[in-house]
């Protein structure tokens, strides 16, 4: 009777234990989720839902300009029209060459000042590296920016609200040509025409100063082409109202999301 009682009692412990153990795991979820939740996430443009076969070619310009005319040629004989992404400093380092891209019909971007990691800075901070390279590029061109790429892809909510009240829509990309890698010109033309999500509104990442890319550009386009996809600057692929953006930062038009 004794060893009984024993089991009971330990039976007994061992229930209370496991209905705890329960109880914690249930709870523990639920918090995650409420912290999560609280606060809704913004994002860039990563690519766009479009019935037709159009995508968009984009290039970040910081550093170097040795190769940015012959990335220039290939595009006018290729008759496609991209997007430049500067920084404040690559456009008073190379003011003919800006003129040249707008010359060409291609899209300017902003891209900072200074080149900074955005998410580091105060809201004050993130504005002047916006507005500066905007207004050098108003004083230079005329042109008002309108598209913004945070460097190095880093960006938070703060990132992307500020942009938007400094009149921009912050832009990334679903495919990247990983050109910036060096690893070659046959690695940069896979990484971009066989690459996983490349479809209708997609938006390429490439790079001026990259070491392989201008080698690689025809045959990049040539291809793109041949598959049916029409090349148009990123200005001419987004929607500026009414649309939603998903979970991957895919730009939907409400007449397709209702």
């Amino acid at each position: 009777m004794k060893r009984n009682r024993e089991w009971i009692s330990q039976g007994f412990v061992l229930t209370i234990i496991f209905l705890a153990l329960t109880a914690a795991a249930l709870y523990v979820p639920a918090a995650i989720y409420v912290s999560a939740t609280a606060q809704e996430r913004e994002l860039p443009i990563y690519s766009v839902q479009r019935e037709d076969k159009k995508i968009a070619l984009s290039f970040d310009c910081a550093w170097g300009n040795g190769d940015t005319q012959a990335i220039l040629d290939v595009l006018a004989e290729q008759q496609v029209r991209a997007s430049f992404f500067i920084t404040g400093s690559w456009l008073e380092a190379y003011p003919d060459t800006v003129k040249a891209i707008v010359s060409a019909g291609h899209d300017l971007g902003n891209h900072s000042q200074t080149h900074p990691h955005m998410t580091g800075l105060s809201k004050e901070k993130m504005k002047e590296e916006i507005m500066t390279v905007h207004e050098g590029v108003k004083e230079l061109t005329g042109q008002d920016m309108k598209l913004f790429r945070p460097p190095y892809g880093d960006y938070n909510n703060e990132v992307i609200k500020t942009a938007r009240a400094c009149g921009y829509y912050s832009v990334q990309w679903d495919v990247d040509s990983q050109d910036w890698k060096d690893y070659g010109v046959e690695s940069i033309i896979e990484m971009v025409t066989e690459n996983k999500d490349l479809g209708n509104g997609s938006i390429i990442l490439m790079h001026n100063g990259a070491k392989y890319t201008k080698d690689a550009l025809g045959t990049v386009i040539l291809t793109l082409k041949e598959s049916g996809y029409e090349l148009v600057p990123v200005s001419e692929l987004i929607y500026y109202d009414s649309y939603q953006l998903d979970h991957t930062g895919r730009q939907i038009p409400d007449s397709v999301s209702n």
